[in-house]
């Protein structure tokens, strides 16, 4: 509920302060007197978008500010929280400046923020209504909204939502699969070529390094060998062993004319043939026991290039091969067993679109018996607002499944017996425009509780009886909403709670707009000259006193 409006240098208002109550709130005053500047001031704290230039001429800046108070579970609330700004525990403070270099800054609770967030609030607290009323009832996407408030179809709104959630995780699911699926059998062949190369090459983990290690050792061991079997052969019969045996027999030969000088010599050559074949010995045995398998290094080699050519040929690290099998085979398995998930998750999208159906169609026969419940509802305030010949129509049309049913709703009327029924923003003229509105909105009063409902001289063009309908209607309203309503009309003036006269002081330098709040007595003169025009008479004293007495 709006509770204050304070207006700072806003075109012809220098200061003005205004403070409403619950029920229906009425401003009223000659016609230029200002009583626009109020809805524009209000509509610039609100964010809307409005005139141009509003600061007022030769001020700084111009200011407005506007405090509400929200009842708990106001959807307000949820805005202020989704724009990370504090819930308010009394009042809710909406503040906007403007400069005349067209500069303009925004706060709530005196916390800076975007004209966004601005409106996003607006939205939530205030609704206006006139003759040029582009917003609110005449906006067809927000009837649906509308018709389910009226009908009450919380439960049956929650159940849809709940089944187009799981119809949509369903049907992203069934999406992911597919493009698995596709995406699998796009590489099929690869695939399994991969993999059976893979299988049939079988790589451990760690064994590129074990045989890059192996492959080092066994070479070093083959240097050693060449080198020991050279050692064999300079000791054996090619070698040391027959020079020393051809050296024996020499000496031998020559021993006997030697008369003993040879004998040494004789004597220490078969010692060093038995250490020579000692050491030969030793060299035969140590070539027999590393003479494991002399194919062994080719066999290693091999292995570890073909392990290495198949890590570049698949671009991994030769230590990711095993990671890379088992990685293909899963692919396989689900390439293999994909139809078959395919087909579960398509049954599972199924069920879920079936289960959204059955709660949309739940929904939909709540809305129709609800639109039929308006339509009769309309029916009865039409005519006291000499509307009787029109004719309101809900109309509920098939739309696409979506998380509010299956329905496209409209409100549509018709102003002369037998016309068909088009958008009620298209067929009524201003005043029936007005007066159809008003009609809705008492119908709808149930959604207007927590929000402040402004009416921009919707009684034009009506007076008389109509006039007085229109303002009973906004009293009745005014029971469950607040209402400010801009009124010509004494017969509506007199059904406020709260009465505020706009009035235009003129001097011989400047005009200025005023706004007084009206005591009894005042109200007595103003709805008399509403009555009268600019010679209030007694006659017209009388009359207005019996207006604010009915």
């Amino acid at each position: 509920m709006l509770i204050a409006l304070a207006i700072r240098n806003v075109v012809l208002i220098e200061a003005a302060e205004l403070r409403f109550v619950p029920g229906l709130n009425v401003l009223t005053g000659e016609t230029g007197a200002g009583k626009s500047i109020l809805l524009d001031a209000l509509g610039f704290v609100l964010g809307w978008r409005g005139r141009a230039e509003l600061v007022r001429a030769g001020a700084a800046q111009g200011e407005v500010s506007a405090a509400f108070v929200l009842p708990s579970g106001h959807p307000a609330r949820a805005i202020l929280a989704d724009a990370g700004l504090p819930d308010p525990e009394e009042e809710l403070l909406l503040r906007r400046v403007a400069t005349p270099d067209g500069r303009r800054q925004a706060y709530v609770n005196d916390r800076r923020v975007s004209v966004e967030t601005l409106r996003g609030l607006a939205d939530a607290l205030v609704e206006l209504h006139g003759q040029a009323d582009d917003r609110g009832l005449l906006d067809p996407r927000g009837h649906r909204a509308l018709l389910d408030a009226f009908a009450g179809t919380e439960a049956e709104l929650d159940a849809v939502r709940a089944a187009w959630a799981a119809r949509t995780e369903a049907a992203r699911a069934l999406a992911e699969a597919e493009a698995r699926l596709a995406e699998a059998g796009r590489d099929a062949d690869y695939l399994r070529h991969a993999a059976t190369e893979l299988e049939r090459l079988g790589p451990e983990p760690g064994e590129e390094a074990a045989l890059d290690a192996r492959r080092r050792t066994l070479r070093a061991t083959e240097r050693i060998r060449e080198d020991v079997v050279r050692a064999a052969e300079a000791l054996g019969p090619d070698g040391a062993e027959g020079r020393l045996i051809d050296a024996m027999r020499w000496l031998e030969r020559a021993a006997p004319q030697s008369e003993g000088a040879l004998d040494a010599a004789l004597d220490a050559i078969p010692r060093t043939l038995a250490e020579l074949a000692e050491a030969t010995g030793a060299l035969a045995a140590l070539l027999d026991a590393d003479a494991i398998d002399a194919g062994e290094l080719e066999r290693v080699e091999e292995r570890l290039f073909t392990i290495r050519a198949a890590a570049r040929k698949h671009q991994v690290d030769p230590e990711a091969l095993p990671d890379l099998a088992a990685d293909l085979r899963r692919r396989l398995e689900m390439l293999d067993a994909g139809a078959s998930g395919v087909t579960g998750l398509a049954a599972a999208l199924s069920a879920a679109e079936a289960a959204h159906a059955d709660a949309a169609a739940v929904l939909s026969g709540r809305r129709r018996a609800a639109a039929a419940r308006l339509d009769a509802r309309m029916a009865e305030e039409l005519p006291p607002l000499k509307l009787e010949r029109a004719r309101f129509v809900t109309e509920l049309a098939p739309a696409d499944p979506g998380p509010d049913g299956v329905d496209r709703v409209a409100f549509l009327v018709a102003t002369t017996p037998g016309a068909t029924p088009g958008p009620i923003g298209r067929i009524a003229s201003g005043g029936e425009l007005s007066r159809f509105l008003l009609a809705l909105k008492v119908c709808l009063s149930a959604r207007a509780e927590g929000i402040t409902l402004i009416f921009d001289e919707i009684d034009r063009g009506v007076g008389g009886a109509t006039a007085d309908a229109v303002g009973r209607r906004l009293a009745a309203l005014g029971a469950s909403a607040q209402v400010l309503v801009v009124t010509h009309a004494p017969q509506v003036a007199a059904r406020g709670v709260s009465h505020w006269q706009v009035g235009k002081q003129v001097s011989s330098t400047r005009a200025r707009t005023e706004v007084v709040p009206l005591d009894e007595g005042a109200r007595v003169e103003e709805i008399a000259r509403m009555l009268a025009g600019d010679v209030v008479t007694e006659a017209a004293r009388a009359a207005a006193r019996a207006l604010l007495a009915g």
